[in-house]
Order: C-alpha cells, then sequence, then structure tokens
C-alpha cells in the first residue's frame, strides 16, 4: 500500500512539475512587419518570431522591412526565406511604414543586386537556412554586401538545423523560384532577361519550424495544394498553426488554401498571408475581399489576421494567448 502511494505521489508531483514547466515556457510571439501599421496590406510578406528562449527568426523580409536598420527587427538571429522571387527575396523596399496606401505601399529604395534579405543579413549578423541551391547564390549576395559566406548554411529536406532551442527544417513547395536578372551579374542578367529566362535556383522552400514550448508552425511559401500538406506537414510534423499564402494567380487562391487547411494539415490555428490586397481597413476586416472569402471557407479552426506590428502569442496547441 505504501509503495502505490508512494508511486502516486511521484506521478502527482510529475504532472505538477509538468505543468510548471509548459508555463514556464511561455508563448511564441509572432509579429507581422508590414507596409502599414495596425493593416494587412497588398505587399506584406514578412513575419517575426520569437521563441520564448529570445531566439529570433525573420521568413520572408521581402519589401516591406526598412532593411536591417528597420527599428522593428531588434535583435536577429535568423533569417528564412521561402523563394528567390521579388516580393520574397527584396528586390526594393520601404523606407519607414506608412508610405503610399495599403493597396499600394511606397516601395521607393531599390534593394538590387544584393536584395533586402541579403542586406538585413550581413546588418544583423543573423544566420540564414536555405535550401536548393539558394544557398549558394545568397552567400554570394551576402559576401557582396559586407557579409561572410558562413552566415548562409545549407538546410535540405528532410533535415533538420537548429536556432537556439527552435528546430528548423524545410518542406516541399509547389512553385517556381528563378532568380530574376536584376540581382546577377550584369551582363549574365541581360542575357537572361534578352531570352525571357531566369537562372535556376533549385525548388522553393517551405518550413517547419518547432518551437521550445512545444509549438510546430508550418510556412507554406507561395505552394499550391500539394500531397505533401497531408503526407508530411500533418502526418510527420503534426503541425498546430499553418500560415498559409492564399492570394491567387501566384499561390494558392482562397478555396484553394481553404481545402489545404480543412482537408490536408488540419491546424488547430491559421493564419492568412500574401493576399495581394488591401485586406483590412483601420485594422477591421473588409467584407468581399480574398482575406474575408478565405476565413468564411475555413471550418471550425481560428482564423487570425495578420496585423502589421501586432504581436500574437501562441501557446503550445496553437491556441492565441493575446494580440488576436
Amino acid at each position: 500500500m505504501e509503495i502505490l502511494l508512494s508511486r502516486v505521489l511521484l506521478m502527482l508531483l510529475l504532472f505538477v512539475a509538468c505543468g510548471l514547466a509548459s508555463a514556464e515556457a511561455g508563448g511564441v510571439k509572432i509579429t507581422p512587419l508590414g507596409s502599414h501599421d495596425g493593416e494587412f496590406c497588398s505587399r506584406d510578406r514578412a513575419l517575426l518570431f520569437e521563441d520564448p528562449d529570445g531566439t529570433r527568426i525573420l521568413f520572408d523580409a521581402g519589401r516591406t522591412v526598412a532593411g536591417p536598420e528597420d527599428p522593428r527587427l531588434g535583435k536577429l538571429d535568423l533569417v528564412l526565406l521561402s523563394g528567390m522571387h521579388g516580393d520574397h527575396l527584396g528586390d526594393k523596399r520601404i523606407s519607414e511604414t506608412g508610405n503610399g496606401t495599403c493597396a499600394m505601399p511606397q516601395t521607393e529604395i531599390g534593394t538590387t543586386p544584393n536584395s533586402n534579405t541579403a542586406e538585413i543579413i550581413v546588418g544583423t549578423k543573423a544566420k540564414a537556412f536555405l535550401g536548393g541551391e539558394m544557398h549558394r547564390f545568397m552567400s554570394h549576395r551576402v559576401v557582396a554586401a559586407g557579409g561572410d559566406t558562413k552566415q548562409v548554411q545549407v538546410l535540405r529536406f528532410g533535415g533538420e538545423r537548429r536556432i537556439g532551442a527552435v528546430r528548423v527544417a524545410i518542406v516541399p513547395v509547389t512553385h517556381s523560384n528563378g532568380i530574376g536578372g536584376n540581382f546577377l551579374d550584369k551582363d549574365l542578367g541581360h542575357q537572361l532577361d534578352t531570352n525571357g529566362l531566369t537562372a535556376y535556383a533549385g525548388p522553393d522552400n517551405g518550413y517547419i519550424l518547432s518551437f521550445s514550448n512545444g509549438l510546430v508552425v508550418y510556412l507554406s511559401g507561395d505552394s499550391g495544394i500539394t500531397a505533401e500538406q497531408d503526407v508530411t506537414v500533418r502526418g510527420f510534423y503534426r503541425a498546430d498553426l499553418a500560415i498559409i499564402n492564399a492570394g491567387g494567380v501566384y499561390t494558392s487562391g482562397p478555396k484553394e488554401a481553404a481545402y489545404s487547411i480543412n482537408q490536408l494539415i488540419r491546424p488547430k490555428a491559421v493564419i492568412p498571408q500574401h493576399m495581394n490586397e488591401a485586406a483590412t481597413e483601420k485594422g477591421v476586416l473588409v467584407p468581399g475581399t480574398k482575406t474575408a472569402e478565405f476565413k468564411g471557407l475555413i471550418e471550425k479552426i481560428p482564423v487570425h489576421i495578420p496585423l502589421s506590428g501586432r504581436t500574437m502569442e501562441f501557446d503550445a496547441e496553437g491556441k492565441c494567448l493575446s494580440g488576436c
């Protein structure tokens, strides 16, 4: 009897200890870095993640991060990039938030051939994890911008790297990934542009981020519907939170993305991205937009709209703790 009571007491202590450890782990913070504070606008791509241990990761800087001096960045440990197209890599950028309109932000500062992404990696002394042939190209651009080739590290499908307490993996994306001539040496870029071609960069990158509090996040990149969202993202990684591009034409549209969420990924929460529209006005979702259509198609899963500068915090199960 004493042995049984001792075992029960030990189990209770372990349960309490696990609960305390989970509480102490805290939430994962996600902050959209868009063109207009408090809105979800047409060129918004960038997201800043912060693990409970303080590790900070920037995803798809694109055109709406004001370079490495953007005050919203702060300390940066890692930069991730889904693909080499200018709206993700950053062929130009804003000088500050609020210029232009939400539908047509003013991205007046050119960043070619190095890119906004390369300049941010160098200026913040961050690392980058990239797959395909993208890591080789980015290494050259980082060195040209004054950085070190060791800042850019390769990550292939099926592998994993760590930054702080965060585990990072790459998953397949159904999307093209050519490097435009404006990012290349002048002569080569001109030859490719003249022939209507782009440089080969390997496949696009989707990402799985596994945080120290247990939260698993899927970043779709510009993917269309793919069986990988069922087999790999849901079946193997069991993503709790999906961040899915759903603007149509260049990515899945609202209907396609909703199918991926409802039938394939089946996360516990979702954030739409890459909608290519002024989705909100004064922070409120505009009826009739693609974003509103997407939200209306999602079945029994919370949809959180990414308003620039507003930090959302998520627990291990994908439940929003604040900011949503």
